[in-house]
């Protein structure tokens, strides 16, 4: 054999080799992938089928238009407050500290019973965890921190007017609003407040806002489907439902308000919602969420609202007069049962406990002891019927008024006075605050507290002035602050007007509006020393500004 058939047939075995290792690997691998996909096949469900997404469409529900449609007119509020450091030396004896019905309570250790008003609480602030936006805030006395909170409100108005609680921007030094998707902090400024609702208006400097569609309390009944949305806990724009539980409710306990007859629902509310808005199922606000029932302070399924009707009327006088008027007529009612009524030959009513002299209804000829059975031709059945309908007449209109005297009915025409001045007559035209023998002192929305000034206390100072008001306290961090006011400082000039007593700073106050400017003329004791005479006359100036 030659060396090339060598050659030749080395390579030929050398190809064979390649090729036989190439078929036993490829073999291998066939039987192993067959191994293990059989051993996949045994644990995966043979029969199941595999899942698969189909293409996105909305499923629409009438509680989604609704949240969509009323998101960009709820609005979170938070506000700041900067308690005043309190003067013991010149602190005056005051009435014992009842705590409030806002106040955060403790939870009741004890499951079985105990007094509902116990579990009442108003919806302050809400955050996450003390100290953080929100946590429980106590709102007894005072302390010399800040302190903040957190509530809803619903914008009415284009122009920028919101409807909120009382009690969310009650005291607040500053106060700002957030919409929906919209980071910006607005200031706002509170146009009018009504406690005897917990009702407040403020308003924002931002323009063509969604005003939310108002609706029909007296249309709801027991078991619609309402919604809430506000931000419980610092949570915006935050969705609930729920149904109407009861109507007319009132409030146990002896701090529950005359005026307050809520609408009970078990849509969750929680701290941070009060002051937002409870919708009916047409997304139409039927209600301003204010209160819960709870033992831990968060959502059991008791929460009440104020009816809208109730909060468009209060709302409707804040912003035509700033404040909101109710009637009387000086009296004080007794509920009757069917026994007492017999006795007084009545067919139903209430019975009139005590008159105030020269009230209206002194002079009207209501006496002691009368049953009130009908106004304007309504029957009367419980002293709320006679509240209602006497405060929600127009002062100074005519009432007929029927009466059970000695058995016999008889009419009486009696006119309705101003509540505040009506019931301010039994302190001989003025408060109980206001009889003392010092004068007491009024908050400010600029910051300070004033009183009135005696002639007395100014011979006693040397102050050689007519009129003038004296500044009690100035708060912190606030416009008055700013501008440089102390207290014992004596304010006798606004804006070159003169300054007799307190109305005369509220008159000029009601006409200002953010930035506008605001010039003092001055009276303030060199020295610090109290009599000495010797006082001097400055006038410091300022813009007001944007939040008060």
């Amino acid at each position: 054999m030659s060396f090339y058939d060598k050659v030749r047939r080395q390579k030929n075995l050398s190809f064979s080799v390649i090729l036989f290792t190439l078929a036993i690997g490829v073999l291998l691998g066939t039987v192993m992938q067959t191994g293990a996909k059989a051993a996949k096949d045994s644990v995966v469900a043979a029969d199941a089928t595999p899942l698969v997404i189909p293409s996105p469409v909305m499923v629409q529900s009438e509680f989604a238009k609704i949240a969509k449609r009323l998101e960009p007119s709820v609005v979170n509020i938070s506000t700041q407050y900067i308690p005043v450091k309190k003067d013991i030396s010149q602190s005056r004896p005051t009435a014992p500290n009842f705590r409030r019905r806002g106040q955060q309570q403790q939870p009741d250790q004890d499951d079985q019973g105990g007094d509902m008003q116990q579990f009442m609480q108003r919806f302050f602030g809400g955050g996450i965890g003390p100290g953080g936006p929100g946590g429980n805030f106590q709102f007894g006395e005072p302390d010399d921190s800040a302190s903040a909170a957190l509530g809803s409100g619903v914008v009415v108005d284009r122009n920028g007017y919101i409807l909120t609680n009382n009690h969310v921007v009650e005291k607040a030094t500053r106060i700002t609003v957030k919409f929906h998707d919209d980071p910006t902090e607005y200031p706002a400024t509170v146009i009018g407040t009504d406690k005897d609702t917990d009702l407040a208006v403020v308003k924002v400097d931002r323009k063509n806002l969604v005003a939310a569609k108002i609706g029909n309390s007296d249309a709801l009944q027991v078991g619609d489907w309402v919604m809430a949305i506000g931000s419980p806990f610092g949570f915006q724009a935050t969705v609930t439902a729920g149904i109407v539980s009861a109507l007319s409710r009132d409030v146990p306990g002896g701090e529950a308000s005359t005026f307050q007859h809520f609408i009970q629902t078990d849509a969750a509310i929680n701290p941070g919602n009060s002051g937002g808005p409870l919708l009916n199922i047409n997304g139409e606000v039927v209600g301003i969420n204010t209160m819960i029932a709870s033992r831990s302070g968060g959502y059991q399924g008791i929460g009440f609202a104020m009816p809208i009707n109730t909060a468009a009327k209060v709302y409707n006088e804040i912003i035509k007069q700033g404040r909101v008027t109710r009637g009387s007529i000086g009296i004080s009612l007794e509920e009757t049962n069917e026994s007492s009524l017999k006795v007084y030959g009545a067919p139903h009513g209430v019975l009139v406990r005590t008159v105030t002299p020269d009230s209206p209804g002194d002079k009207a000829g209501i006496h002691e002891q009368d049953v009130i059975t009908s106004i304007g031709n309504k029957p009367v059945h419980k002293s709320q019927d006679v509240i209602d309908m006497i405060s929600e007449s127009p002062i100074g209109s005519t009432v007929k008024m029927g009466i059970v005297r000695d058995r016999k009915p008889e009419t009486l025409s009696v006119m309705v006075g101003d509540r505040t001045k009506v019931w301010a007559s039994l302190y001989g035209g003025q408060t109980p605050a206001e009889s003392d023998a010092a004068p007491s002192a009024t908050q400010m929305k600029f910051g300070m507290s004033v009183q009135d000034l005696r002639q007395a206390d100014k011979d006693q100072a040397g102050l050689k002035v007519k009129g003038g008001v004296m500044i009690t306290s100035v708060e912190p961090g606030t416009f008055a602050e700013d501008v440089g006011l102390q207290k014992g400082d004596v304010i006798v000039e606004m804006n070159r007007q003169a300054i007799n007593g307190r109305d005369d700073v509220r008159r000029i106050q009601a006409t200002l509006k953010p930035g506008d400017p605001v010039l003092f003329h001055v009276m303030r004791e060199l020295g610090g020393t109290r009599g000495g005479g010797d006082w001097t006359s400055f006038y410091p100036a300022g813009k007001l500004p944007e939040t008060n």
